[in-house]
């Protein structure tokens, strides 16, 4: 063969070979670390204005990222919240009735074994995927993280004041295991996983059990907080935070990683927690119960200090972080419930509208919609619902002041129609527009019985126990 055509062949086997690693740099794929608080009120940060609590870790994550101001969990407890965030889908389709594993549920009941997770689908594209944290949506052998697309999982499948058993891939490590400690031991196993996957591409989740009860804090961190033992908690989550962040810049991996931080429900009714201007604890949808803290991080990839004030539901994190990763979700997802949440990757970066108008709200007693929310407006089917019980109590004096009316007439068994709120212009919750406003009323009315319609219609996956 002529030596010229030697060398053009060489040149051209060089050329592609450049072409082609360049490609693949293109298109190298960015880590994921979803971080989730348990029970941490919309307030309860300093970025979100909390009056006391310190937190500059997160603090700095906000101002370096997207910070989200009309963010709601999957649901108002523990339970149905962590099953929407990683399927993104409505709980109810996934085998959640009422409550929480362990309570109003049965002990060994969960999350339908045929639920496809996002550590599925990020597993079928390559990623390292693990957990360190709290699981509490299974514990059966197809139920548990292991089987839900993990590779490792250290933590608990409970909620830390259900169980005092810590395992590490199934098997049990510590029981029992000191409560205070468990963000520390959270952590440090994160780290050992980031360590561990820092040359592949990675998806890390770690559901914190704090500030949930019992709220109890590090020694480390106790008595530092102005905000008594609760604050001492979440100002040790902020602190951990960091020491997790700074691993990833040692070990160049900052600006290869996506981090989100957001919490799974608004506050414990009994803690001293806050989700002001909102009014509504745990279990209840009122804005205080879903409304959330969220975070996202991506340097460089992300504009920073943004505020993004779309409603957003942790439903959506599922097809946004696919789509940032170059992962075709609703491929993956054919043959499963139907993805609820809406990928909102383009919208963050300006490039298309706000893809969420309206999302249905859940009482934690009762997988029936408590709530539906269309743009500013929200009704209530029960007014008793947003008037009475854990919720009603998280309120200033002005919005007590403003309530009472209307739980003196349900009193006196006054007739029970539906309750409005503009949450714009009354993010407290406090005055009834039924009257002034019926069309809308009807019109929300009609939408959440379509949207359960269509819900029922993709059928309820039956809990995959032994013996149900």
């Amino acid at each position: 063969m002529p030596v010229i055509l030697w060398m053009k062949l060489f040149i051209s086997a060089v050329g592609f070979a450049m072409c082609f690693s360049s490609l693949v740099l293109a298109i190298e794929k960015p880590n994921v670390i979803l971080v989730m608080a348990d029970d941490l009120g919309y307030q309860d940060l300093g970025c979100y204005d909390h009056p006391e609590i310190k937190t500059p870790v997160l603090d700095k994550l906000a101002a370096g990222g997207v910070r989200f101001t009309d963010f709601h969990s999957g649901a108002t407890v523990c339970t149905p919240s962590r099953m929407a965030l990683l399927t993104g889908a409505y709980p109810t389709k996934l085998g959640w009735t009422q409550g929480v594993v362990g309570y109003k549920m049965g002990k060994h009941d969960g999350m339908s074994g045929r639920a496809l997770t996002i550590a599925e689908i990020f597993k079928s594209e390559g990623y390292a995927t693990g957990m360190s944290g709290k699981w509490h949506i299974g514990d059966q052998p197809n139920t548990d993280p292991n089987a839900q697309g993990f590779d490792s999982f250290y933590g608990l499948l409970m909620s830390n004041n259900q169980t005092k058993e810590l395992l590490r891939d199934g098997k049990v490590i510590e029981n029992p295991f000191e409560n205070r400690l468990l963000t520390e031991k959270f952590t440090t196993e994160a780290i050992r996983f980031v360590r561990k996957n820092k040359e592949n591409p990675f998806f890390l989740y770690i559901p914190h059990t704090a500030p949930h009860f019992p709220v109890e804090p590090h020694p480390d961190w106790k008595g530092k907080s102005s905000f008594g033992k609760y604050g001492d908690v979440v100002e040790e989550i902020d602190a951990r935070m960091g020491e997790l962040l700074g691993e990833l810049k040692k070990l160049g991996l900052e600006k290869k990683t996506i981090v989100v931080f957001c919490s799974d429900n608004g506050p414990n009714p009994r803690e001293k927690a806050n989700c002001l201007p909102y009014r509504g604890e745990k279990w209840s949808a009122l804005e205080g119960g879903t409304r959330v803290p969220c975070i996202i991080s991506w340097p460089d990839k992300l504009a920073a200090g943004k505020t993004y004030a779309g409603l957003t539901s942790a439903m959506d994190l599922l097809p946004t972080l696919s789509e940032a990763c170059g992962i075709d979700w609703r491929k993956k997802s054919k043959g499963q419930p139907k993805i609820d949440g809406l990928s909102i990757w383009q919208s963050l970066h300006g490039k298309a509208d706000h893809p969420r108008n309206e999302l249905l709200l859940w009482h934690g007693m009762e997988a029936e919609p408590q709530s539906n929310r269309v743009g500013e407006w929200k009704l209530f089917f029960d007014r008793r619902h947003a008037l009475e019980g854990l919720g009603a109590r998280r309120k200033t004096k002005q919005q007590a002041e403003k309530i009472m009316p209307y739980i003196d007439g349900l009193k006196k068994d006054q007739p029970n129609p539906p309750i409005l709120f503009n949450v714009a212009k009354d993010p407290g919750e406090t005055t009834d527009l039924n009257e002034k406003f019926p069309d809308k009323v009807k019109g929300l009315t009609e939408r959440a019985d379509q949207l359960m319609k269509q819900m029922r219609s993709h059928g309820i996956l039956p809990l995959s126990v032994p013996g149900k």
